[in-house]
């Protein structure tokens, strides 16, 4: 592991190796009524009909040029500027192998948290495991339709990508592009819409032959300058706290969303979400705060 990458391993991510988010039905707004204009005059005889508008199509989310070699490119935060914007995103963690687990009854969603997202208006970025969208295929759907949030790519196993990582096993270099693909086709086969081309490396780990291994999937990492350190926390407004003491303009808070590893996240955000708003930041999405 590189330098940069065991500064990142070190922040207290020791729970990115078991962490994992989920939603309900998007609360879709009733359609805007539209005004008639009853005092208006009708067109006459000779005014020309106007045609269809023309389909928009969405722009393309922002991505990052490869790096020196080819080496993919990793994103951590928006260095320029001073507009106060910030992107929170949350980690959905499930490992390949903890199905068992789940069979047990064990929660790797929260629904409570993506509801309390959307209660408070809050644009944010999910990074998914493909085994995570299986699991929960409905709630991938949802919440990959919903166009406040954007579904990302957290791999397939959240296996680890550069050793040693938390003792997470190792996806072979030969295989990591595959992997990643593989997330890709769960998020597509759930019926997620809103897939953005990012991918954050489980645990945070990784170096070169990662990098250079990913080239063929275009992706960019993204990784955080802000750790919540909400995995296995227990007390809410530390949480909260550490993150509003990180926050700067331009920042990318790195969460999880899991009732059994990350329980007190929710309550985290009741406090973080307001606090912010009032210092006048705005909640933003990963694919806008790149294109910035």
């Amino acid at each position: 592991m590189n330098t940069s990458a065991r500064k990142l391993a070190a922040l207290g991510l020791l729970g990115a190796a078991l962490v994992g988010c989920g939603g309900g039905a998007a609360e879709t707004p009733p359609p805007k009524a539209k005004t008639a204009a009853a005092d208006s005059p009708s067109p006459g005889p000779s005014a020309a009909a106007p045609g269809p508008k023309p389909a928009r199509v969405p722009a393309a989310p922002p991505t990052m040029a490869p790096g020196p070699g080819g080496l993919t490119p990793v994103y951590s935060r928006r260095a320029k500027g001073t507009e106060k914007v910030v992107a929170l995103t949350f980690d959905a963690d499930m490992t390949a192998d903890q199905g068992p687990r789940a069979a047990r009854g064990e929660r790797f969603d929260n629904p409570g948290l993506i509801a309390t997202l959307r209660r408070l208006e809050v644009d944010a970025t999910v990074f998914m495991t493909g085994r995570w969208a299986e699991e929960y295929p409905d709630q991938a759907k949802s919440i990959g339709g919903d166009p406040r949030f954007e579904i990302a790519n957290h791999s397939y196993s959240h296996y680890a990508f550069a050793s040693p990582c938390y003792g997470l096993p190792t996806v072979p270099p030969p295989d990591m592009a595959s992997d990643v693909q593989r997330a890709f086709d769960a998020f597509r086969d759930a019926g997620a819409v809103n897939v953005v081309p990012y991918f954050r490396f489980p645990g945070g780990c990784y170096d070169d032959a990662a990098l250079r291994a990913l080239a063929p999937a275009g992706v960019t990492a993204v990784q955080w300058d802000v750790v919540s350190g909400d995995a296995f926390a227990k007390d809410a407004d530390a949480v909260a706290e550490q993150v509003l003491d990180g926050v700067r303009p331009g920042s990318l808070v790195v969460m999880h969303c899991t009732r059994s590893a990350a329980p007190v996240t929710e309550r985290a955000i009741r406090r973080i979400v307001p606090e912010l708003r009032a210092r006048g930041y705005r909640f933003v999405k990963v694919s806008e705060l790149m294109s910035r």
